[in-house]
This record gives structure tokens, C-alpha cells and sequence, in this order.
């Protein structure tokens, strides 16, 4: 399990566990009820959840926590960014941070330690899909964390009664492009699919 804790006050970031999942939930579901941050509309159960934290975990990828004082203020978590078998070495990042706990750099202390995980891995690539222009923010802390601005798709997604557009941004993760990757068994498996 891996910890990061910053100074005095600060989140500790660890991994997630299932017992995470109640808060996990509470603050999902406020996203996906008052933001466009998810463009779910209907908020996912504990049971839902619970399924999706073993998908994350069954890829390799890292799903955690930003804990303060006991409290979930926040979540991260990478998953494959296409199921095609090319697209093995791409991930895509996801973090919500608690309402009562936003402006107090939780998203930046989560996607570095995201971004630090992912790198000791196969990946090589890390794509963000930030809804509406990143009003929230999304778009800034992305940038100061080393992604470029790749496209936008407009209007691809509508919710609280208007269209939204996603921004696209990407990162590369460890060696990026250049050089193969090192999963010959992954590219055999995938030339069976």
C-alpha cells in the first residue's frame, strides 16, 4: 500500500479500500448530481462502485485516497483509456474531491501522486477528458502538471439541460513514445483479441 503525507494538515494519499467506497460514493454522486465533471447522471450504489474499484485493480492501476483527519476529501483513479489491445500502454485519469474540501489543493496533491504511481508502471501515456472547458479548474491543474492541450470535442455530451464540450490533454508517462514498450506477453495477447 502506498502512502504519501504532505505536512501538517495536508492529505495523506493511500490506497483505497473497499471501506472508502460509502464516501467515495457521496461525493461521486454529488458530481454526478450538481457538476459535469461525470457525464453519468444517475449516481452509481456502493455495489456499483465496489465493481468498479476491482476493474481499476484488475488492470494494475492505482485507485486512491486523499484522507484528512479521517475523512475522505477526495479520489483518484486510472483506468485503461480504450479496450482495444493498442491502446494497453494509454491510461485516463479521474479525480473528485469533496465539495466542503475544494480550493485547498486536494486535486493537485491526488493527480501528482496518480501521475507518480502510473509512471512505475508499463504505461506510457495519460489522457485527461475535462468537460466544459475545465471551469472547475481541471484544465489549470492539469497544464501545471506537465499535460498539453490536444483537442476538443464539442458538444458531445448534454446534461442539466445544455450541450457540453470535452477538452482533451495528455501527458507522457515515464519514456512516452520514445521507445517500444517492454510487454512483448501484452502484444501477443492482444494479437489474439
Amino acid at each position: 500500500m502506498s502512502v504519501t503525507s504532505v505536512t501538517s494538515n495536508s492529505p495523506v494519499i493511500r490506497d483505497a479500500t473497499e471501506a472508502d467506497l460509502v464516501a467515495i460514493q457521496a461525493i461521486y454522486a454529488h458530481h454526478v448530481l450538481h457538476g459535469v465533471a461525470s457525464f453519468e447522471e444517475t449516481p452509481p450504489s456502493v455495489d456499483d462502485l465496489r465493481g468498479r474499484l476491482a476493474s481499476v485493480r484488475s488492470h494494475g492501476l492505482p485507485y486512491m485516497v486523499a484522507e484528512i483527519d479521517g475523512a475522505i476529501a477526495g479520489y483518484c483513479y486510472a483506468t485503461p483509456y480504450r479496450p482495444r489491445a493498442a491502446y494497453r500502454n494509454t491510461i485516463e485519469d479521474s479525480i473528485y474531491v469533496n465539495d466542503a474540501y475544494r480550493g485547498r489543493g486536494i486535486g493537485r496533491v491526488l493527480l501528482q501522486a496518480l501521475i507518480e504511481r502510473c509512471e512505475q508502471g508499463p504505461w506510457r501515456q495519460m489522457v485527461a477528458v475535462i468537460a466544459d472547458g475545465g471551469r472547475g479548474g481541471s484544465l489549470s491543474l492539469h497544464t501545471q502538471l506537465g499535460f498539453e492541450l490536444t483537442g476538443t470535442l464539442k458538444a458531445v455530451g448534454y446534461k442539466h439541460g445544455r450541450w457540453i464540450d470535452t477538452t482533451l490533454m495528455q501527458r507522457t508517462l515515464g519514456a512516452g513514445a520514445s521507445a517500444a514498450p517492454d510487454d512483448v506477453s501484452n502484444a501477443a495477447a492482444g494479437a489474439r483479441r
